[in-house]
């Protein structure tokens, strides 16, 4: 099977909303500074402390629900057979793409899970155990093919059919629980996160803030 990642939606989502943010601290920065008759104390999320950006960016993640972090595609191949009166087979062998997300449930993730070092200018953040979505069939590009003197039965070519899909999606589901994609997923999972924690710390003035995922 050939593996793909897919864009993740939900996370252009978050890194869009804060386009707005962004914009307004540039305007900031360029903006003349000029002397006022009374002195004011400059406040805001500009002046916000790291752990109060890191308690806003939870809270945010926590609202989306879930993040999807990497997804597997492919294509399987799978046989179903069945046995009439003992001496009739019929078979179907079916050919269909497919495809699982990995995702986070974001629901699962507290403010307990961030750790902020203010003197290594760190942040570790736990993440919750990574959770496959439903197998996503493409049926309108499958292939079955049929075999055996009962298949000319329509009732015969559905049945087989339906026991195929439940073994492509044994299958596929296996395949994603393989090591070696479930550490690509880990990977994209971190990846995702530490993004999702450094690009508010930047807007905030914390460029310097180092964000570390990991797994338990």
């Amino acid at each position: 099977m050939s593996e793909e990642e897919s864009t993740n939606p939900r996370r252009r989502k978050f890194l869009l909303a804060s386009l707005p943010v962004a914009t307004f601290g540039l305007g900031y920065w360029v903006a003349p500074k000029e002397e006022l008759a009374h002195e004011v104390q400059e406040g805001g999320f500009f002046a916000a402390k790291e752990t109060e950006v890191l308690s806003a960016t939870v809270e945010s993640l926590r609202a989306e629900s879930e993040l999807v972090v990497w997804s597997y595609q492919g294509t399987v191949k799978v046989r179903a057979t069945d046995t009439d009166w003992l001496v009739f087979e019929s078979e179907q062998h079916l050919i269909v793409p497919a495809s699982v997300d990995y995702r986070l449930n974001l629901q699962e993730f507290s403010l307990a899970d961030v750790r902020f070092d203010e003197k290594a200018a760190l942040v570790r953040v736990t993440l919750p155990k990574l959770k496959l979505s439903d197998v996503a069939f493409y049926p309108e590009q499958a292939t079955a093919i049929n075999g055996g003197l009962l298949t000319f039965s329509d009732e015969k070519v559905q049945a087989l059919n339906k026991r195929a899909y439940r073994s492509a999606r044994r299958a596929v589901t296996a395949q994603a629980q393989q090591a070696t994609k479930v550490e690509v997923a880990k990977r994209k999972a971190r990846e995702n996160v530490e993004e999702l924690f450094e690009l508010p710390l930047r807007i905030a003035g914390h460029p310097g803030v180092k964000v570390v995922a990991s797994f338990d």
